[in-house]
């Protein structure tokens, strides 16, 4: 009963609220009598399920063509950013110009505890003369032989106290020193390196000694083939020009370098708008840029260029070869090679390209018959080599494309036509397939050999000497993706149909072709 009575009660509610909703929409709807008659809305028509989702769709685009600005305060469905460069980039590369003409770059990432700091000179050995070839590289094993402020004793010290790795290196256009050390150190790592870079101090009983240890190390490099045949490389392809001549310099020069030498090669060289102070990981820029403001205070502002000096000297390359037979060496070993692009050149990315489909192969690491690459296969299973290895070198102004070789003296002339067939086929016979293939493989490896602080570090360093920018990987991934099989044929046909080329070779190489039949090979009677 009581049940019955509660519904009861329910039912009168509802009456009275539907009455009352009834009376207010009744209110609503009355129209007055002085409104006109445009205010009145017609009657709704007869609407389907369909047109009604087409009104609320057309409603919804209303909405974001005149949007609510209380809604979109701080976001908007419409981009307003002119540029997306900062977005392509990530992570960021921050570069500053001081008044000096010193660039200061940083990769910042504050979660890595490491950092690697560097200082970029634009001068390496082909900056040097014939008398003074070798004094680049002397250079660099003098300026951690102590300074005003520091013994070699007390920097050695520091840098062991603080746990970081110090170390330097000379090529022939550049010389690179940088530290890597804990992320709080980085202050102090910047501080040594300026010391060292504006304070050495060149005593005479430091350069003695050193130079034995140059005439050590040049030993050293001469047992090293590879870098012979190399060497060898330049001097022929480049003969009488500067690139010609070799980093260590010959050991007449070695004896003979003086202090006055070394002083005058920093006085020329060692300029603000040629060199470049670059950071990655645990950095802030800001930070960064102020210290180096305070550090390197002692640079000269000499606006000289590498690309003035590089037009009054420029490097020629000529066709030729030089031979070393030495039969006591139980391999032969030979590179072959075509004169190639400088670094801001376009076709220096297909020339990459290039070099990833003639590919690498090592016969202890095995795996080459199913490599992708057509020259490693063959050479792997018909046993032509020891090793293969293709090269793609630039320089300001030239470069060097080609291949190194180690093979036995029995299959010379087997691999000699397997490496010249597979070169001058790019030039008629390419394959999207293989093309595709190359690229993946090709930026793969430079994304791999990105991990960590100091590769960052130098090519951020390298690439601001080269290019005087930092190149974004989405813009090196878009021209690596622009590279297809015609692209790849038009290349070869510049640098390789029908064009002279540079050969060196070591040890038993009786039986390497002549330097004519090499050269015949550079094209194929088809039509």
């Amino acid at each position: 009963m009581k049940q019955l009575l509660t519904l009861a009660r329910r039912s009168q509610i509802r009456l009275c609220l539907n009455q009352a909703i009834r009376l207010a929409s009744s209110a609503v709807a009355y129209v007055s009598p002085f409104t006109t008659p445009a205010t009145l809305s017609p009657p709704p028509p007869h609407i389907l399920p369909y047109d009604n989702a087409a009104e609320t769709v057309n409603s919804k685009l209303k909405k974001l063509e005149n949007p609510d600005c209380r809604f979109l305060k701080y976001a908007s469905p419409h981009p307003k950013l002119a540029s997306h460069d900062h977005i392509l980039s990530a992570p960021e590369t921050r570069v500053t110009t001081l008044p000096s003409g010193l660039r200061v770059a940083t990769e910042s990432n504050l979660s890595a505890k490491t950092a690697t700091v560097g200082v970029w000179i634009d001068a390496g050995s082909r900056f040097e003369s014939d008398s003074t070839n070798g004094t680049a590289h002397f250079l660099e094993h003098m300026l951690f032989k102590g300074t005003e402020r520091r013994s070699r004793r007390e920097l050695e010290e520091e840098i062991e106290n603080i746990g970081g790795q110090l170390n330097a290196y000379t090529s022939r256009e550049h010389i690179t020193l940088y530290a890597k050390v804990l992320d709080t150190n980085v202050n102090q790592a910047l501080d040594i390196l300026a010391d060292v870079f504006q304070n050495s101090e060149f005593r005479e009983a430091r350069i003695n000694e050193e130079r034995n240890v140059i005439l050590r190390e040049m030993q050293e490099v001469e047992g090293e083939i590879q870098e012979v045949v190399l060497d060898h490389l330049h001097a022929s392809a480049f003969q009488h020009t500067p690139l010609g001549r070799t980093i260590l310099g010959p050991a007449e020069n070695i004896k003979s370098i003086t202090r006055v030498d070394l002083q005058n090669f920093i006085k020329n060289h060692f300029t603000a708008p040629r060199t470049v102070i670059a950071a990655a990981g645990a950095v802030k820029h800001e930070e960064f840029v102020e210290q180096v403001k305070e550090s390197f205070t002692n640079l000269s502002s000499d606006s000289t260029s590498t690309s003035q000096l590089v037009d009054e000297e420029r490097a020629m390359f000529t066709g030729s070869e030089v031979r070393m037979i030495n039969d006591d060496l139980p391999l032969a070993q030979f590179a072959i090679a075509f004169e190639g692009a400088s670094w801001t050149d376009p076709d220096s990315v297909a020339l990459m390209v290039m070099q990833t489909m003639l590919g690498s192969w090592n016969k202890s690491v095995g795996g080459g018959k199913h490599m992708g690459s057509e020259l490693a296969q063959k050479v792997s299973i018909s046993e032509l080599a020891e090793s293969i290895m293709t090269f793609n070198t630039n320089y300001k102004d030239t470069g060097l494309f080609g291949i190194y070789a180690v093979a036995k003296p029995d299959c010379l002339d087997d691999l000699a036509h397997a490496i010249t067939y597979a070169v001058t086929k790019l030039a008629y016979q390419v394959s999207e397939d293989d093309v595709t293939r190359a690229r993946n493989q090709l930026k793969s490896s430079l994304l791999l050999n990105m991990n960590g602080t100091t590769p960052v570090a130098e090519d951020i360093g390298r690439q601001l000497l080269t290019y005087g920018r930092r190149i974004p990987t989405a813009e090196l991934f878009a021209r690596i993706d622009a590279v297809d099989a015609s692209t790849v044929k038009y290349v070869a046909n510049k640098y390789i149909y029908d064009k002279d080329m540079a050969i060196s070779a070591i040890g038993p190489i009786q039986e390497l072709p002549d330097y004519n039949w090499f050269r015949r090979r550079t094209y194929w009677n088809r039509y």
